[in-house]
Parts: structure tokens; sequence; C-alpha cells
């Protein structure tokens, strides 16, 4: 009967020997170390035991490092690669405050986000709840070159619905029962209503369902700009 004998690669038993020898390089270095620590005594003993736990702490790390096998590390699959589109919330002075339409609106938002990659964001409006006080958040949201302008809240509908005539390139989501916004005169009414014909402009009622409205109307909006 013929035994047969297990062939080892010729790269493993290359590795072995050079895993072999940097064991025994530590092991001499270890004893060589402690031989000179029995000359010393007291305090000295103290502080040179210190400096042999740095030591090796130092070699083993690097005697493991240097077994690594080489395998390439893969990148970090939760980081989420944005599209250069923002969609941007405009709200009343209470923000997403949970129980809101605001937070709901949010909720939509990010929904939409997670399936088209668009960045999300909120401005909350401070001060006087009027068009004319909610005008200039609204354009700080129009600097900062949003895609998509949502609106909740009559002065911030109606403050949305004014100004979106004179932006064509982007989109306005206006939220609300009647979608047109605070009616405190007939030329807000007005400007309202022409809004809502408007081919930039959509209008989206509160009540059961607004989350998923919302969120695929901003889904539509990101999807039209590639």
């Amino acid at each position: 009967m013929v035994k047969r004998v297990r062939q080892v690669p010729q790269a493993q038993r290359a590795k072995a020997a050079r895993d072999a020898e940097k064991e025994s390089r530590l092991t001499v270095a270890a004893r060589s170390v402690f031989q000179r620590l029995r000359g010393l005594g007291g305090r000295r003993i103290t502080v040179a035991t210190g400096a042999v736990v740095v030591v090796a702490a130092v070699a083993v790390t690097g005697y493991l490092l240097s077994r690594d096998d080489g395998k390439r590390q893969l990148p970090d699959t939760r980081a989420r690669h944005y599209k250069d589109i923002d969609a941007c919330l405009l709200t009343g002075k209470n923000g997403i405050t949970a129980g809101t339409t605001a937070a709901e609106v949010w909720q939509g938002m990010q929904d939409a986000s997670l399936t088209t990659h668009a960045r999300v964001s909120y401005a909350p409006v401070t001060g006087e709840p009027s068009a004319a006080n909610a005008r200039p958040y609204l354009n700080g949201l129009l600097q900062r070159s949003c895609d998509v302008v949502l609106a909740v809240g009559k002065p911030e509908v109606t403050a949305a619905a004014q100004t979106a005539p004179q932006y064509q390139k982007v989109d306005f989501v206006l939220v609300g029962d009647d979608g047109a916004g605070s009616k405190t005169d007939a030329k807000d009414a007005k400007d309202a209503k022409d809004a809502e014909s408007a081919k930039n402009v959509t209008v989206a009622h509160t009540g059961d369902g607004l989350r998923a409205e919302i969120a695929g109307a901003v889904e539509r909006e990101v999807n039209a700009r590639g």
C-alpha cells in the first residue's frame, strides 16, 4: 500500500519559516531585556518595566500587522452618496415638531431621499406669521439653489405661491387644504390661484396619505431632473 504524502506549497512553507523567524527574534529580544533587569533595583526596575511593556506592545502589534494576508479592505457601504439635487422645506416657527403637518411632510421628504438620494433640508420662519415675513426665508432657500421647494403653513404657502412664477426652473410643492395659503387680501388670493395653474407648482392637500403624496411628488420632480 502506497502512503500518500500531502505536498505543502512552497509559498506556505516560506511564510511559515518567516513567521517562525519573527517569533524567534521576539523571544531572544525579550530574554535579553529581562536579563538586564536583574542588575537593576528599586525605582529603576519600575521605570524599566514600564518601558519594556511599551516596547513589547509595539513589537506584538508590528508582528500581528506583519501577518496580515494583504487582502484589500472594502469601503464602508453604509455611506450614502447623494445626488446634486436639493429639496427644501419652508415651515412655520414650530419647524417639524412631532404631530404637526410639517413633520409629516418632512417624513415624506425623507422617504423620497432614500429612494432618489436627493438631499433634504428645512428652514423654519420665525417672527410675525405673515407672507411678507416668510419671503426672506424663502429667498434664502432659493439662493441656496434648492431645486424643489416645499411650503407648509398659510404665510409660507402664500409667499411660495407668489414667488413661484419668477423661478420657473424651481419646482414648488404647496401644502394646505386649499393649496392657496393665506388669503388676507384679494391680491394674495389671486396670486395663489395663479400659482396653482403654473407648470412648476404642485398642490398637496393635508389629510390621510399626505406623507406618501409628498414622497411621490418629490420623487417625480427629482427623477425628472435626472
